[in-house]
């Protein structure tokens, strides 16, 4: 416990002992470790949380690079998760990462077992998965929090924190929206991390033109092969523009509301 008092000394100082104590005994997964969620999972272990799990099936892919935290020229083609995991425990060798190269999904759900956790995180791209997590999340006791799309954006002074059914000014929710109300809704209201700006694309689309990268099929790894070796880029309907710091910000906004529900706590 050593070094952990050293790492969370000036998080104790503002918050106090009680919230040290209360934050390393709290279970969080993150969906997606993405430019989103890379950064709320540091961020979550910077701030105390201990049992942390991170799932996303992916590969680094270069085009990663400009903002996903894992993601350097050094370790495209690996694991996303395996390398995530590596450094959180960089930060606090005594966290307890589970890192999982699965796909959420209707198939998969139950696997997760989400009623164990006290904070769910949605960082998933997918709308379909996005919308059966939303679905499931919000039936457990645990806290969900949601990203909407940080692509497109460029003005962090537009990020805003809402709840869901109150998003407005992004397509992401608004198409969430006309999905759930088809199925009925959510069991419970969520809060969002989204941004009301929309840009629009002024480069052209390209491969990122390296062998290295997860497009080609040809790596190989551990799990399932189904898994590891999905090409991604062209299953997209649509690649969108990021910046490096907008996704960074909207994981690092989903952080700070689970640090401030943890601290409200009686």
């Amino acid at each position: 416990m050593g070094i952990e008092k050293g790492i969370f000394q000036r998080t104790e100082l503002l918050l106090g002992k009680s919230f040290i104590e209360k934050a390393s005994k709290k279970r969080v997964i993150i969906f997606g470790i993405g430019g989103v969620g890379s950064w709320c999972a540091e961020s979550l272990v910077r701030s105390g949380i201990r049992y942390l799990t991170i799932v996303d099936s992916d590969r680094v892919c270069v085009t990663n690079v400009n903002r996903q935290l894992m993601a350097t020229t050094k370790t495209v083609g690996k694991v996303k998760t395996e390398v995530l995991k590596e450094r959180l425990l960089e930060i606090n060798p005594t966290a307890e990462i589970t890192a999982l190269q699965k796909i959420y999904s209707p198939e998969t759900s139950e696997s997760f077992e989400l009623d164990t956790y006290d904070f769910i995180i949605d960082g998933i791209d997918s709308l379909a998965n996005k919308v059966h997590l939303i679905q499931t999340a919000t039936k457990t006791n645990a806290t969900f929090f949601s990203s909407m799309g940080a692509a497109l954006k460029m003005d962090p002074t537009r990020i805003k924190v809402t709840e869901f059914w109150k998003v407005q000014g992004c397509p992401l929710g608004a198409a969430l929206r006309g999905r759930l109300k088809k199925l009925g809704g959510t069991s419970k209201k969520f809060m969002c991390v989204y941004s009301d700006e929309l840009l629009k694309n002024k480069g052209e689309n390209a491969s990122c033109g390296t062998e290295k990268c997860m497009c080609p099929k040809a790596i190989e790894g551990p799990g399932d092969p189904d898994l590891v070796n999905h090409e991604w880029c062209s299953l997209k309907a649509q690649v969108n523009g990021t910046t490096s710091y907008m996704p960074a910000m909207f994981g690092m906004t989903i952080a700070s509301l689970v640090v401030q529900a943890i601290e409200k706590e009686n």
